[in-house]
């Protein structure tokens, strides 16, 4: 299995600290094994800040205000689309403020890399046909975030 990762830091008002590639990478492996999905896969993810990402949940949620995450899932009712230069499956984008994130992990209290990864593996369930609307759906879909993080050691 091989992860392709389109990543893109548009934002400059938080330094990453650790490795970014490295965890999207990661915890897309992991998700993917979660769900028994042997395939090559493709995410994109780009970092941006606060101001930016509120633009996009005003765009696309008709939400006006700023979030941690946003996940824009690829798959359709057919499934996912492979791409075919990679024979990747295409899971989809991810957008994530690191400026919430920050504020998230001091709020928490842990390190900027575990909430940066929560929120790639939250969305990476979302890319996947996850969601939380229910709190049967919720606590589903928590222990299996949860489950991708401990299985990285990265834990709070």
């Amino acid at each position: 299995m091989e992860i392709y990762v389109d990543f893109s830091d548009e934002q400059d008002k938080v330094k990453l600290e650790f490795d970014a590639m490295k965890i999207i990478s990661d915890c897309t492996r992991e998700a993917l094994l979660a769900e028994e999905i042997e395939d090559s896969a493709e995410v994109s993810v780009t970092f941006v800040d606060n101001e930016k990402i509120r633009e996009l949940n005003k765009i696309h949620r008709q939400i006006d205000r700023e979030t941690d995450v946003l996940s824009f899932p690829a798959f359709t009712e057919e499934g996912f689309e492979v791409n075919p230069e990679n024979d990747a499956i295409i899971l989809g984008d991810i957008v994530i403020s690191l400026e919430k994130a920050l504020a998230q992990s001091i709020e928490y209290g842990h390190s900027m890399e575990r909430e940066t990864a929560f929120l790639i593996a939250h969305s990476l369930f979302h890319l996947l046909g996850y969601d939380h609307e229910t709190k049967d759906e919720e606590k589903e879909m928590f222990a299996k975030q949860e489950k991708v993080l401990q299985n990285l050691g990265i834990t709070r």
